[in-house]
């Protein structure tokens, strides 16, 4: 197996894979327009924020398995992958405590405007009274907006910090000491600071538009460590300069994908937002995680064949109706079965073989678009090999 890893990678990590008989190709210099050749003959392929576009995965030979190490899979064209079977996987939850870390920190530095303190300190001021105007972040609201594992992280973090926290996910929020918000219009009001912990998904994109900030009080904190596609950045800067609001960002529009270079945005003539190199995950600790699940979930493949964190298996298949075939555990028996149904076209969309304790009876489970024919059934039923099956209609 060949594995491509094109971000930065611990070195102990990368002598697991050599060390299990992979072949590794490390280069974490690539960029999106490298990857189409750099990619064209390996089975796996590794990134953190470099883009994997479709043309890198329509030109892929042999690529099987895409590999974020992190948690978002934004940058992987997810529907390229699709039209291949190639399977993409991430490491959820292994960086939570390094992007949380920075959430918190970039709440203080809004609150204490610590970098205005470093920066007039260089050039020579002195403005105790200025930078003493701070309100402290103890008993004030905090509005996490996208409470998976990051969330959690920060909620833990700003508990001790003494904030009363609100939190808002797809599900119902439950834990001590957060509570639960249907309605952005109840909460932005009266939070002191709102953070961001979204994915990037049709439904977030855009989420935090003028309507949202509007909502917001004057002077408040903004942080968002998240994606920058979550926030129309034209409506944020309008209402930094309406409304006072204090930013924190590890990401925003038009963030360039090299490593270390130059860079242009409208955010940088802003006094009161403060943006960081979107270093979020980039803790030496989170590192060692993400890259130990990494590898993981590789050499799982390799032994197992099974995908841990497999991300774009279907959610919901399209299914109907469930033949479950009990039979004795004998070459041939299933073949005959599927025989039939295959003489029948229907798709099996879904199947799962299970033996029982001992190795003589086997019970096989098939996810099926149509329902078999009385006739079909009655194939089914003669076959010596078959104990028993069931034939039922999905909700």
């Amino acid at each position: 197996m060949k594995v491509l890893i094109a971000d930065k990678f611990p070195e102990q990590y990368i002598k697991k894979l050599e060390e299990a008989g992979i072949e590794v190709i490390y280069n974490p210099n690539l960029g999106e327009k490298d990857l189409p050749e750099a990619a064209r003959e390996v089975d796996c392929l590794v990134v953190r924020s470099t883009v994997v576009s479709a043309e890198t995965i329509e030109k892929s030979l042999n690529l099987n398995l895409i590999v974020r190490a992190g948690a978002g899979v934004n940058n992987i064209n997810i529907p390229a992958a699709n039209k291949k079977g190639i399977y993409v996987a991430n490491c959820p939850g292994k960086n939570a405590i390094a992007v949380a870390e920075l959430a918190i920190g970039l709440m203080i530095a809004c609150d204490r405007r610590i970098p205005n303190n470093v920066i007039d300190f260089r050039e020579g001021k002195w403005n105790k009274a200025e930078y003493s105007k701070a309100k402290g972040l103890h008993g004030r609201t905090l509005a996490i907006v996208g409470y998976g594992h990051i969330g959690k992280e920060v909620a833990k973090r700003a508990q001790a910090l003494g904030m009363n926290i609100y939190a808002k996910d797809i599900s119902r929020i439950e834990g001590y000491g957060v509570k639960d918000f249907s309605e952005f219009d109840k909460v932005l009001p009266i939070a002191d600071v709102v953070s961001v912990h979204l994915p990037s998904t049709p439904e977030t994109k855009g989420l935090f538009n003028e309507k949202m900030f509007n909502m917001m009080k004057d002077g408040a904190i903004f942080i968002n460590t998240s994606r920058a596609d979550v926030v129309d950045e034209d409506a944020l800067i309008k209402a930094v300069k309406e409304k006072n609001l204090r930013v924190g960002l590890d990401v925003f529009k038009d963030e360039p994908e090299d490593k270390k270079g130059s860079v242009s945005s409208k955010l940088q003539k802003l006094e009161n937002v403060y943006v960081t190199h979107h270093i979020g995950a980039s803790t030496e600790q989170a590192q060692n995680a993400v890259a130990e699940e990494t590898v993981n979930i590789i050499l799982g493949y390799i032994k197992s064949g099974v995908i841990a964190h497999w991300v774009n298996k279907a959610k919901a298949p399209d299914t109907h109706y469930q033949l479950v075939v009990k039979h004795y555990d004998k070459p041939g028996v299933l073949a005959s079965v599927l025989d039939i149904i295959k003489d029948g076209d229907i798709n099996i969309e879904e199947i799962e073989n299970i033996i029982f304790d001992g190795g003589l009876v086997a019970c096989c489970t098939m996810k099926l678009k149509a329902p078999l024919s009385n006739e079909m059934l009655e194939k089914i039923r003669e076959n010596p090999n078959v104990i028993t099956y069931s034939h039922v209609m999905l909700d």
